[in-house]
């Protein structure tokens, strides 16, 4: 089977504080290497027709500007905490222009903390302006978008939290994970590229740590791996960069890769 080229761009690397972090003198945060800024977790993926985001983060409003992105045509969410949808108020820009509602892929919880969090939205009578969702509701399974573009569910756990990722194509895209279960991990087979967070270097309860992110990719052997949502506590890009292996990268805001999707 032939695939078809895609791009994608790391609109954000950082954790949920972003990087610097408020108030912060650690010399992550004062580092004046521009790879050491990092907006929260998203990215932008581009196909042939279609151009959609993993996530809509505080920073989204600012992650289109950077990009220039003119036109969007859907959002795919991984799970519900702030730092993943809390930009999705501004997708109104792409209501007015493109003049119809704007497709959110989430899953049933997601859609609960949508309802929550962005209430005047989901109003019978909205006031003037508020965004327009389409939700698409998703789970565990494959899902096409368009009957075209295919999309395959990977479920982790974020601690306690059911936490999506996707594959597209030979690609696939994972954040805020902990933990994944056998029959997910084999869904992660014969990538060429995986993007994984890696907090830092310490344990914490709902993210792995640099040694489990490379023990994971050890396990499933991608061509090339990129460590995303990261903490101003894991240090400086130059310094982590050069403990990392050759087919391990840090991902850093703006990034861009190449890949192979599939219809």
């Amino acid at each position: 089977m032939n695939g078809k080229p895609g791009k994608l761009i790391f609109l954000g690397s950082g954790t949920s504080q972003g990087v610097p972090v408020i108030a912060c003198d650690c010399p992550t945060c004062l580092s004046t290497d521009s790879k050491d800024k990092r907006l929260r977790a998203s990215v932008l993926l581009e196909l042939a027709n279609f151009r959609f985001c993993i996530d809509a983060g505080p920073d989204f409003r600012q992650q289109m500007l950077r990009e220039k992105v003119g036109q969007l045509d859907a959002i795919l969410l991984t799970h519900e905490h702030k730092d993943h949808i809390a930009g999705l108020d501004d997708v109104r820009a792409f209501n007015y222009k493109q003049q119809a509602d704007f497709p959110i892929y989430c899953s049933a919880a997601v859609e609960k903390a949508l309802h929550r969090e962005f209430y005047y939205a989901f109003e019978p009578k909205p006031y003037p302006g508020v965004p327009q969702f389409l939700i698409q509701r998703i789970d565990n399974q494959t899902f096409f978008i368009n009957d075209e573009l295919r999309i395959e569910v990977i479920e982790v756990l974020h601690h306690r939290m059911p936490v999506f990722g996707f594959r597209i194509g030979n690609l696939a895209y994972i954040t805020d994970a902990k933990t994944i279960a056998p029959k997910e991990k084999a869904k992660l087979k014969g990538l060429d590229t995986l993007i994984i967070n890696a907090l830092h270097e310490y344990q914490h309860q709902s993210h792995f740590n640099l040694e489990e992110a490379l023990a994971l990719i050890d396990e499933l052997q991608p061509k090339q791996s990129y460590l995303t949502h990261i903490s101003h506590l894991f240090g400086r890009h130059q310094d982590v960069s050069k403990r990392l292996p050759p087919n391990v990268q840090l991902a850093y805001d703006g990034l861009s890769i190449d890949f192979q999707y599939f219809d």
